[in-house]
């Protein structure tokens, strides 16, 4: 299981969309597919998605193959 205190650890807590494409090897359809549907939950501030690393990890976790 990933932790918060091995994953990522190049990554600041507050992520953006673009982080969040590098992280997970994906493109930006994909990645806001995942913040629109709440696979991910985010912060919204203005025009702008913030996204706590620690959701990315709890996702990772949620959706990995043995869980």
């Amino acid at each position: 299981m990933m932790t918060t205190d091995n994953a990522f650890k190049d990554y600041p807590d507050i992520i953006s969309v673009k982080q969040l494409q590098e992280m997970l090897h994906i493109g930006k359809n994909r990645a806001r597919d995942l913040l629109r549907s709440n696979e991910i939950p985010y912060i919204k501030i203005g025009y702008t998605f913030k996204i706590p690393k620690v959701n990315v990890i709890e996702f990772l976790n949620r959706n990995s193959i043995g869980n």
